[in-house]
């Protein structure tokens, strides 16, 4: 695993959102799904705004790997699942996405949370 470049941050700070594929047994990818994503320091995290239900996010248990998309920023990248630091992401959230306030309680769910991955480069 390698680390973001300060520009890829910048990147995935300045979009509202990105588009997420996981790869599949046979190394393709999955199609794109676009959700939102935040920036904590020098990480990137997402979150399924409907929990561990949604389709893209049953997809990134299987490999743990797949490709994230922001504006002409295009990565494959690896899974990491999150245990902790849910206060820190649930703020990143609030701030990024503040204009969206309808919707923050839902990505900022207990059910949300739980699906919480750190987005790392290959």
């Amino acid at each position: 695993m390698t680390a973001w470049t300060p520009d890829q941050l910048a990147t995935t700070d300045r979009v509202d959102e990105i588009e997420i594929s996981s790869r599949r047994a046979d190394g393709t990818l999955s199609r794109p799904r676009t959700i939102w994503a935040v920036r904590d320091g020098d990480d990137i995290y997402i979150r399924s705004v409907i929990g561990p239900a949604a389709g893209w996010y049953r997809g990134t248990r299987r490999r743990h790997e797949g490709h994230l998309q922001a504006a002409d920023l295009g990565v494959d990248v690896d899974f990491v699942d999150v245990d902790g630091d849910g206060e820190r992401i649930d703020d990143a959230y609030r701030a990024k996405y503040r204009r969206y306030a309808a919707i923050i309680d839902s990505i900022n769910s207990n059910r949300a949370a739980e699906t919480t991955m750190r987005v790392v480069p290959r």
